[in-house]
């Protein structure tokens, strides 16, 4: 029997603002991203922020993937920009943890898929910057890139760069998307290139241009999968990469 690979999704951190536990830090993520990994064939095992580097990679030996999940925005000190006013939260206890594991799973050869933040968190940890607000810093032509629309609605199209993985992913010219991002690629990292932009320049996707799996995109297919199975193509490209590093546990030797 093939044993599912384990795709570790790394969590957000909330505080909790009103009652008896006011203060208290709770570590959460999207179901969507849960079931996205599940209907792909994969088994979701959630990752919590710990700042312990030997503990960041006992956590990453025990997966076969890594999944990068949204959130807050990152940290303009950590690509060398200083904080502009339209920034949003900001938490560096969450920055650390995922920037140190994405460089960590990237170094153990594991796949890695990063979404929304989660490609912001690609970019900035492998050496590029990011627009801080698409609105306040790009030409008034931009799209509007935070939809009033319910979740799973595609609401702008997406243009695929030919001969990239997620080309290969979807075959096709563009595809369509939803969008809830304020925040996008600048300068992209060393190593990787732009694999989709969406119609007004605001890049929409990248991925590691040689080595193991390490795609990036800026939309939430996890929550399109909920209503549609167009996405989930991409969520199967990410597992069937992950079984090339199937770690086989104690339990199983």
């Amino acid at each position: 029997m093939i044993k599912k690979p384990i795709i570790g999704i790394l969590v957000s951190i909330l505080f909790l603002e009103d009652g008896l536990f006011s203060g208290m830090k709770k570590a959460a993520v999207s179901h969507d991203y849960v079931q996205a990994i599940v209907s792909a064939g994969g088994v979701p095992l959630l990752l919590p922020a710990i700042d312990d580097e030997e503990s960041i990679k006992a956590q990453l030996k025990q997966v076969d993937g890594l999944l990068l999940s949204g959130g807050y925005d990152i940290n303009p000190l950590l690509y060398g920009e200083e904080p502009l006013r339209e920034l949003d939260t900001i938490f560096p206890e969450m920055d650390d943890h995922h920037i140190r594991s994405a460089n960590i799973a990237a170094a153990l050869g594991k796949p890695i898929l990063g979404i929304c933040r989660g490609l912001q968190v690609l970019n900035v940890a492998f050496g590029g910057t990011l627009y801080q607000d698409i609105a306040a810093q790009c030409s008034s032509k931009c799209l509007k890139h935070f939809q009033k629309g319910e979740r799973h609605v595609p609401t702008h199209t997406v243009e695929l760069t030919q001969n990239t993985v997620l080309s290969q992913i979807f075959p096709k010219d563009s595809i369509v998307t939803n969008s809830f991002h304020h925040q996008s690629v600048k300068e992209i990292a060393p190593g990787f290139i732009v694999n989709a932009r969406a119609k007004d320049g605001i890049v929409e996707g990248i991925e590691k241009r040689e080595g193991s799996f390490i795609v990036g995109v800026q939309w939430h297919p996890e929550m399109m999968i909920t209503q549609s199975p167009d996405m989930l193509p991409l969520f199967r490209a990410f597992v069937e990469a992950a079984k090339k590093t199937v770690v086989v546990s104690s339990f199983e030797k």
